[in-house]
């Protein structure tokens, strides 16, 4: 049985990281979106516009990423508080403690590792 407690703090450590790069990536958004609004040429002609609109489509897909990661790491968390944390959601066996070190927040055991990217997660 794996040590819960010492994942707990391992994901809440994790959550941390997170929270602290959501209000960046914001930031760097409407930072990109500002220069949007302040240049009045065609982003397809202008070099300068090109640069700003892959600013922003790398600062969108950072934001969503780490949304998408921060909303893991806090149903991993919930997992523990409910008990199931470390059970495999496709076989309902136990996911192996180096699985769970490399990866605290996943639903899988290794062997059903792909299993996310088949559902969309």
């Amino acid at each position: 049985m794996a040590d819960f407690e010492r994942f707990r703090i391992l994901l809440e450590e994790e959550r941390g990281r997170k929270l602290a790069l959501l209000p960046a990536l914001r930031a760097d958004i409407s930072a990109a979106n500002a220069a949007r609004q302040d240049s009045n040429v065609d982003d397809e002609h202008d070099p300068e516009g090109a640069t700003i609109a892959f600013e922003l489509s790398q600062a969108s897909a950072l934001l969503n990423q780490s949304s998408a990661g921060l909303a893991e790491v806090e149903a991993a968390l919930h997992r523990i508080s409910d008990g199931t944390y470390g059970v495999c959601a496709v076989c309902g066996g136990p996911i192996a403690e180096g699985r769970l070190e490399a990866r605290a927040w996943t639903l899988y055991c290794i062997e059903h590792s792909g299993a996310g990217r088949r559902h969309g997660r």
